[in-house]
């Protein structure tokens, strides 16, 4: 362009001569970047231990997300599964013409229209095969359990009827060895079955319900079982009792026709369908959970809070191992400095450190990471394509996790970057070091974010019960805001007491200053580098404070579950209880079925070799609304006084003792058995002589337990006491008894086992009250082995039958709390260990000049131990203190909230204390365990 005739040229503005150009900025980049690279590869110790902080965490979570990744089948990977080389299968759940429906890709995902208000009526089709055109062919599958003789007697295995052997079910059903049986006496097995009913391919299985003879002609694989689980492909011929399937090897369901099946309230997996699913538009399938971002949600939510947890730790202790390496380059780029680079060449070059690292952390956490995870995968498959469907890389995750080390690296480097562009060139150059001054603004921030942290977590708890009773909907975001803010308020807390870091640490300084000079010496320099010392106490006090986050959490959900457990029997016993068999109207068992079943749960308590059993007897349920068919002639309670029942408008919760059946009738020889407990020889004569044993001190009153009794049709009517609530206006009224008689009690305070109150067999029969067997315990005098615990549950199963079911229950109490506390010190510890080894070795490393001048000056190897004790009680100290104190704010916090459900009194106070003073004592003394260098006196460089 020229400048027309009469106009003056234009000269650069100064601002625009200040500006480089474009390749003026590409330069300085590349020349940052070669420079950074140099020094990543010149400091390599220091760049390996970066590196290798970033490294870690990347490795763990890359490791965890292949893990999980391949858990989740593909849908070609399902497809194969479920179906094999078949089209679909299809099965009757609903009744038709009711408006059912199912989810296109999780058919067992199914139901009625949410608008119907009355249960569909109709009769469940027979056959769906008869909806499909003429001619199609189907193989019906029916999956079942079995019983079959072993040489250790008659267990339950699973087992399929049908041609589960043809060729068209390879994927879901595999020849191993053998052949596919030809006749219908002939059968498969799984290798782990052969080897469980101690056969081989040729021999003959019998099975005892139903009652048949089968040989083995080879041995199969199901893609959905382990390899370890024993299971038999039977004929169809052999009838069991189980939901069947029928699969299309050839015809193709569309969309289309899967919907025309569910309006005859049949459901089917098509794998056209489940390649190619339709757009499903009707909100009852939303919460089916068959789409990418459902499967993979916990994925992303453990991720997530990995890499916050991850970035905040590592950008902690990185960032001070960045600004001891930043310190150490001072000289050289001052050097630079004063040859023409700017402040923003020397922040670029030590950022570029940072992206350098997190570049090389990344790529190499992602490779150990994988083969982690491939390697852990190897370890546990157990050969069920349903729980390791395939070995898959989530490219996308890892990518993000890559890119998750690049950012962490660079965040990093940020403040010491930017603290080294502001630094005084010429005290560089001399080699002088000047300690950080103090900002007057960082504290007064601190304490205010510390204050408004506190104030968030006082409002939320206080705002609870408004919004319990407002009238927000369900799913409003305003809700969750009281439990949101008694986490985020201790957050801020701590990032308050973070930012104050600096001028709590010369506050301490100054404190310590009074105890002697290795204590003065280790907290000037912990205050005179703060820079270091502030992000590792920082990164200490944020895994304490998810520790005892976690550790008071889960201690007190763990004392609301012991409070409300439901006892089986006493600790340590087998309790043996029989229901009414089938899934149609509820009927209790009869007389003569309770006697049955409690025959065959004394077999089982022999077959456990028991010591001593106990059976307990109840009154039989008051069902029948015709008070003819009534088993009994009366009602009898134990009543609980009128001051222990509570208003109808309160909840009720109890454990496995009902105050509304409370009488029990035990023998006199079996009633230790039953309680678990010794009773003393006058104890035992009482109860004998009438008295009732009460387990509950609040149904004794004068010594002695009323018991009062209602005609049966009463009992009906709901016309006697619950022992639960008051008597209301709104319910119908209590009717007098027949009877009251009070008994001479036995009172003891057994909240722990099923009885409540007991009385002899010959108590009952002078009272008229009618009995039958519900309980049988079996006690031993040691520990069962979970071989006979498996082997039992097995015969109890066995032994059931058509009009009813046995259940073994092994009462080992509620679960203890040391199988998660022990992993969650341990993590703690070991990453308050690791960080407080990464801060003191660099404060070693940087302190090397100083004991040099130490050393010079007459100062002993002692001296320099007693400086490294102090610094290490300093930084962990400071870091377990305030993380503690941070962490047990959100758990006070929800008990509040709770209603009384979670308690503080549940929180293992000992145990938090000893963590936060064993821990920074531990590692002082670690400290000074371990001798400091040998000074190098050459290198002294005195302190301006």
């Amino acid at each position: 362009m020229t400048t027309p005739p009469g106009e003056l040229t234009p000269s650069p503005s100064p601002q625009d001569a200040a500006q480089p150009s474009a390749g003026a900025w590409g330069s300085r980049w590349r020349v940052a970047a070669r420079l950074a690279r140099r020094q990543v590869r010149r400091a390599a110790a220091s760049s390996l231990l970066i590196g290798t902080l970033m490294m870690l965490p990347i490795a763990t979570m890359t490791a965890y997300t292949v893990i999980a990744a391949s858990t989740i089948a593909t849908p070609a990977e399902r497809v194969s599964i479920e179906l094999g080389r078949t089209e679909a299968w299809i099965g009757v759940r609903g009744l038709p013409g009711n408006g059912f429906w199912q989810a296109p890709t999780e058919p067992e995902f199914f139901g009625y229209p949410a608008t119907m208000r009355q249960s569909p009526e109709g009769v469940r089709i027979e056959d769906p095969t008869s909806l499909l055109p003429q001619g199609t062919e189907t193989i019906e599958v029916v999956q079942a359990n079995v019983r079959v003789t072993t040489p250790d007697g008659v267990t339950s295995v699973q087992a399929w009827t049908g041609r589960t052997w043809d060729a068209a079910f390879a994927g879901r059903f595999d020849v191993v060895d053998g052949r596919p049986p030809a006749g219908a006496d002939e059968m498969m097995a799984t290798p782990a079955a052969l080897t469980r009913l101690g056969a081989r391919i040729g021999d003959t299985v019998t099975l005892a319900d139903p009652a048949r003879s089968l040989t083995v002609t080879g041995t199969m694989s199901a893609a959905t079982l382990a390899s370890d689980v024993p299971a038999l492909f039977l004929p169809s011929s052999v009838e069991v009792r189980g939901e069947p399937q029928w699969y299309l090897p050839d015809f193709e369901l569309s969309w289309t026709q899967v919907q025309e099946l569910n309006e005859h309230g049949v459901i089917a997996f098509s794998r056209d369908v489940m390649l190619d699913p339709p757009e499903a538009s009707d909100s009852e399938t939303d919460y089916a959970g068959g789409d990418y971002w459902s499967t993979h949600s916990s994925i992303f939510m453990m991720l997530g809070a990995a890499a916050l947890f991850s970035a905040y730790v590592v950008v902690m202790l990185a960032g001070a191992a960045f600004a001891v390496s930043a310190r150490r380059q001072e000289r050289a780029l001052a050097v630079a400095a004063s040859v023409g680079a700017s402040a923003g060449d020397l922040r670029r070059i030590v950022m570029l450190q940072g992206t350098t690292l997190g570049s090389i952390a990344g790529a190499v956490g992602a490779v150990v990471g994988i083969g982690a995870g491939a390697g852990v995968l190897a370890l546990v498959d157990n050969g069920s394509a349903a729980q390791f469907p395939g070995f898959h890389l989530p490219w996308e995750m890892i990518l993000a996790i890559v890119a998750l080390a690049v950012l962490v690296g660079t965040a990093s480097a940020a403040v010491p970057a930017h603290t080294v562009a502001r630094s005084d060139v010429m005290s560089a150059l001399r080699g002088a070091r000047r300690p950080r001054r103090i900002r007057r603004s960082h504290p007064i921030l601190g304490a205010v974010l510390a204050v408004v942290g506190f104030a968030i977590t006082v409002a939320a708890v206080a705002t609870l019960p408004f919004v319990a009773e407002s009238s927000l909907a369900w799913d409003s975001p305003l809700r969750a805001a009281p439990t949101l803010g008694v986490i985020i308020g201790p957050i801020v807390v701590q990032l308050g007491v973070l930012l104050s870091g600096h001028w709590l640490l010369g506050a301490t300084a100054r404190l310590l200053s009074h105890l002697g000079l290795s204590a003065r010496l280790a907290a000037r320099d912990a205050a005179a580098n703060a820079s270091r010392s502030v992000p590792a106490f920082g990164a200490i006090g944020a895994t304490v404070f998810i520790g005892v986050f976690a550790l008071s959490a889960f201690a007190m959900q763990n004392g609301q579950s012991a409070r409300t457990w439901y006892y089986q029997g006493p600790v340590g016993t087998l309790a043996v209880s029989s229901m009414p068999t089938g899934t149609g109207e509820y009927t209790p068992l009869d007389e003569g079925q309770s006697e049955a079943a409690s025959s065959a749960a004394l077999d089982l308590a022999e077959a456990a070799d028991a010591t001593d059993v106990a059976v307990i007897r109840r009154q039989p349920e008051a069902w029948s609304s015709d008070a003819a068919d009534s088993p009994a002639s009366i009602r009898a309670l134990a009543m609980l006084p009128d001051e222990f029942l509570i208003d109808v408008d309160r909840s009720f919760v109890t454990g496995s003792q009902d105050p509304s059946d409370p009488l029990s009738v035990i023998d006199v020889d079996e009633i230790e058995t039953a309680l678990g407990v010794r009773l003393t020889p006058a104890q035992l004569a009482a109860y004998r002589d009438g008295a009732a044993i009460s387990a509950d001190p609040r149904f004794v009153v004068d010594r002695s337990v009323a018991i009062s009794a209602w005609t049966w049709e009463q009992a009906i009517e709901g016309a006697l006491p619950s022992n639960i609530w008051r008597e209301s206006p709104d319910m119908p009224a209590w009717e007098t008894p027949l009877w009251t008689e009070r008994l001479p009690a036995v009172s003891l305070d057994l909240p722990y086992q099923p009885v409540l109150v007991a009385i002899a067999p010959e108590t009952a029969d002078r009272l008229g009250i009618t009995t039958i067997p519900r309980i049988v315990i079996a006690g031993f005098d040691s520990p069962v082995p979970v071989d006979v615990r498996d082997r039992i549950g097995a015969q109890a199963e066995t032994l059931s039958t058509s009009s009813w079911t046995l259940t073994a229950g092994w009462e080992d109490g509620p679960p203890t709390e040391t199988p998660w506390m022990l992993p969650i010190i341990a993590a703690v510890a070991t990453l308050v260990l690791g960080a407080s080894a990464v801060s003191l070795s660099l404060a070693r490393f940087e302190r090397r000049p100083d004991d040099a001048t130490v050393s010079a000056v007459g100062g002993t190897d002692g001296l320099r131990r007693r400086i490294g004790f102090w610094q290490g009680l300093i930084i962990s100290g400071f870091g377990t203190l305030t993380g503690a104190a941070a962490g047990i704010l959100p758990p006070l916090g929800l008990a509040m909230q709770s209603n009384g459900m979670l308690l503080p009194s549940d929180i293992p106070w000992a145990v938090l204390g000893a963590l936060s003073l064993a821990l920074p004592l531990a590692i002082a003394v670690v400290s000074w365990l371990v001798p400091p260098r040998r000074p190098e006196l050459t290198r002294r460089t005195v302190i301006t």
